[in-house]
């Protein structure tokens, strides 16, 4: 837990957004964060409001992208296609 209190706005936002991300694993966030897949439940759960929260577990829980281990070996990328590009862990500017 002292990790996720070590986390700035920006970075909050971030991981956010790739939890979101139906094709960014949480090894990837905790890759570039190093929070575990309980600190993002647990940051997602603070950080949202409870059918926000509701609707992303039903969606995540158990999701083969979501895991590694799990994900299908053609997925080999964190990120989708459609998401924008990102140079050192900053959103480009639009």
């Amino acid at each position: 837990m002292s990790n996720l209190k070590k986390l700035g706005t920006e970075e909050v936002d971030r991981i956010i957004e790739m939890a979101w991300e139906d094709r960014t694993p949480f090894d990837a966030i905790e890759a570039q964060f190093g929070i575990s897949e309980k600190e993002v439940i647990k940051l997602m759960r603070r950080e949202m409001k409870e059918s926000s929260f509701k609707m992303w577990r039903k969606r995540v829980q158990g999701r083969p992208t979501k895991h590694t281990a799990k994900a299908p070996v053609e997925m080999d990328t964190f990120k989708s296609r459609m998401q924008r590009t990102i140079a050192l862990n900053k959103i480009s500017k639009r």
